[in-house]
């Protein structure tokens, strides 16, 4: 018992909305989304030379427990509905980290492949960009420090970000180089 102490209990003064920001960050559950060999990455950042438990990020096979989509890997035309359909089953507030040049803006394959999409930012709001052909484990851990960070400044509820693509792939070939 420290000296001055009572025993008694104490009263903590918070902000609502900083006292769910910090519940937010402390607990992100992402829905792993491998596509590719980014995903070989993304599994070795949740391996034990990581920890990402230490984070309370803490990996989750199904998007209706999760709150964050990490998209690793090259998104196809065949893919966007797919993975438009699983945010679309997340529950609000939900958070997006793109991982690896594929996911960001068609990697080497979007200038001569007709069929991959241009970012996963044409079919689904992105928070987080991490860079990288593969990423490093480390640069993953980096999108999750800028994702509590990004959460941390919210004020009050996020807005569901939603694109409203009807035909998904019409959308994306409208798209320009993501030079």
């Amino acid at each position: 018992m420290l000296p001055g102490k009572t025993g008694e209990g104490e009263v903590i003064f918070a902000k609502l909305d900083e006292l769910l920001n910090w519940s937010k960050r402390s607990s992100l559950w992402p829905m792993t989304f491998g596509l590719a060999c980014c995903a070989i990455e993304m599994m070795g950042t949740y391996a034990a030379d990581y920890d990402l438990d230490r984070l309370g990020v803490i990996p989750r096979a199904s998007p209706r427990q999760a709150d964050v989509m990490i998209v690793s890997g090259t998104v196809t035309y065949k893919m966007a509905d797919r993975i438009k359909r699983l945010y679309d089953q997340m529950a609000t507030p939900r958070y997006v980290i793109s991982m690896g040049s594929c996911a960001n803006c068609g990697g080497p394959y979007w200038q001569h492949g007709y069929h991959v999409v241009k970012g996963v930012d044409r079919i689904i709001p992105v928070d987080v960009y991490v860079p990288g052909c593969p990423p490093r484990p480390e640069a993953l851990i980096g999108g999750f420090l800028k994702l509590q960070e990004k959460i941390r400044n919210e004020k009050g509820t996020p807005p569901s970000a939603s694109v409203e693509p009807t035909d998904t792939a019409k959308k994306v070939q409208k798209t320009t180089s993501c030079a």
